[in-house]
């Protein structure tokens, strides 16, 4: 059974390969196409592809398009409603419409071979789901999917048995939370469906005193729903010019949504467990992407378990479509890892290397060596097996630093060009985090605050945020073994089990994907050195 998942309606476009119950692939386009979030989520770009990423996650299986049994695409038509009737406005949806239903057209087109008889709608909200409850190792599960929107709702409440779902809730719109925080972020002056979690960081600096005022629009109903819509946010507080620094208000306001959000979610969770008596939740949709909202939920929610998709947003759609179709006959085996896209061998990283007239070590352990550069206070740029699927630089394509030098959260910043107030996270062994962070461990994805404790925050003050949390990355020496050898090697030289690490990209631009970019990134950005597989460039010899 050879499905390949497509995401391309709104934004993040991306694809994702699932043979025989196993994912091989997944992918999203803006890694390849190198435009952030693929394109923007606009009606008159919904006929786009992820055309550069399925021709990937084909050619990594060894598969033609004709060699598939389905193409599974995460938005069903046929299950939409015209913009006016779900109180949007948005008159150019119909274009949208019209693009899903002609996308097997479409991807026949980009794919040759492929017969479009074998694309199959799958409801947006349902591919969600089963990029959750199919992907999670937790077997009998309850699901629940927030996000902006889908064909006609918002939400998903469900319970998934022996691999099949059933559907217990759907918030239908123009009721959004995802929405609203897209409202919030534009009138914050960031770049709506792109910068909501810098609305997240900056809530950290504030406080809710318009919390009360936006509950009356943004709250549970105790049916499994809620109202998000109608939050008059200029009676609240100004508009901010972008590029103005925020305002003390501006922060009360982001504050207060973030408020009103949590516990907004924390109703609809009581809700789903009341209905289902399951123990273990699995969250997916682009609110799930709301670290601080996850951790409040596992910290006072009714779940002893929640995992989060790490690809939550739209783009894990792909996955999901592809798991959904794929159950129908087979049952899909849990999400591993999200190391789930390109690599390249280390010869062809030495020819590149080498093509490029850089001067460059080959040292007997790539691990040891970058922890010695990060116990010198220097900034490393790693470079490392296959790339992450999803939002977070999970050790793959990440940005290193000593986090025990408060400056360096400055520095960090000042690399990717990006705002002050936005926080970097720690790595840490699995096996340690207990001893520094209080929250839900592991923590693979980076997808929970922790707090952390009291006694650590003056060794490692560059990685704790302004409220004394921290987004934390638990290590598995089994599953991440060089990322595991450089933690102990930087202990042993400098007493702290944690690392920074944030994702190789520099602001408005994808992840690093490519190990081009790597090089590219690294000469335009004032990084000290560079851990491309085995090989180390160091800036000192490489531009004198």
């Amino acid at each position: 059974m050879r499905v390949l998942g497509i995401n391309a309606l709104f934004h993040d476009p991306a694809a994702a390969l699932v043979v025989d119950g196993e994912i091989v692939a997944a992918a999203e386009e803006e890694r390849f196409s190198r435009r952030k979030h693929g394109k923007r989520p606009l009606p008159f770009s919904a006929w786009e592809l992820p055309e550069l990423s399925a021709r990937w996650c084909l050619e990594k299986a060894g598969l033609t398009a004709a060699d598939l049994d389905a193409v599974a695409y995460s938005y069903d038509p046929r299950a939409a409603l015209p913009a006016d009737r779900m109180g949007l406005d948005d008159p150019w949806d119909e274009l949208r419409q019209m693009y899903a239903r002609r996308a097997p057209d479409f991807l026949a087109e980009a794919l040759p071979g492929l017969d479009p008889a074998k694309v199959r709608f799958v409801a947006h909200h349902v591919a969600h789901a089963a990029s959750a409850g199919l992907a999670a190792p937790l077997g009998d599960c309850a699901v629940l999917v927030l996000d902006g929107r889908g064909e006609c709702s918002s939400q998903l409440a469900g319970h998934y048995e022996d691999g099949g779902l059933e559907v217990l809730h759907t918030q239908l719109l123009p009721e959004s939370l995802g929405l609203l925080y897209e409202e919030l972020t534009e009138h914050l002056g960031f770049l709506r469906s792109s910068d909501e979690f810098k609305v997240m960081a900056l809530a950290s600096f504030g406080e809710p005193r318009f919390a009360e005022e936006i509950s009356r629009h943004v709250h549970g109903t105790g049916d499994g729903g809620f109202r998000a819509s109608g939050v008059p946010w200029a009676d609240l507080a100004p508009r901010r010019v972008p590029g103005e620094p925020p305002a003390p208000h501006h922060a009360d306001l982001a504050a207060s949504a973030q408020r009103c959000l949590e516990e907004t979610v924390l109703d609809t969770a009581r809700w789903l467990h009341d209905r289902t008596g399951a123990s273990a939740l699995a969250l997916a949709g682009g609110v799930a992407l709301n670290c601080v909202a996850n951790a409040r939920l596992h910290r006072e929610g009714p779940f002893d378990d929640i995992w989060v998709q790490p690809a939550a947003g739209d783009a894990g759609t792909a996955l999901g479509a592809a798991l959904h179709v794929t159950a129908e006959r087979v049952r899909p085996r849990p999400m591993r890892t999200a190391a789930l896209g390109r690599e390249w061998s280390d010869e062809h990283l030495r020819r590149l290397l080498e093509a490029a007239a850089l001067p460059y070590e080959e040292p007997e352990d790539v691990a040891a060596a970058v922890a010695e550069e990060l116990a010198q206070d220097g900034i490393v740029a790693w470079f490392q097996g296959r790339a992450e699927y999803g939002p977070r630089a999970l050790g793959h394509r990440s940005l290193l630093a000593h986090p025990g030098r408060a400056e360096n959260l400055d520095r960090l910043n000042a690399v990717k060009g990006r705002e002050e107030f936005r926080p970097v996270a720690p790595m840490v062994l699995a096996e340690r985090a207990a001893g520094l962070f209080r929250g839900p461990l592991p923590s693979p994805y980076m997808l929970f605050v922790h707090e952390v404790a009291e006694e650590w925050r003056p060794r490692i003050p560059a990685v704790v945020h302004v409220d004394g949390t921290a987004r934390v990355q638990t290590v598995d020496s089994a599953t991440e073994p060089l990322v595991a050898r450089m933690l102990r090697a930087f202990e042993q030289r400098t007493g702290l089990p944690v690392v920074v690490n944030t994702s190789l990209n520099t602001a408005g631009r994808p992840m690093v994907d490519h190990p081009r970019e790597a090089l590219e990134c690294f000469g335009s950005a004032p990084v000290d050195l560079l851990a491309l597989g085995p090989y180390l460039v160091r800036r000192a010899k490489a531009f004198t």
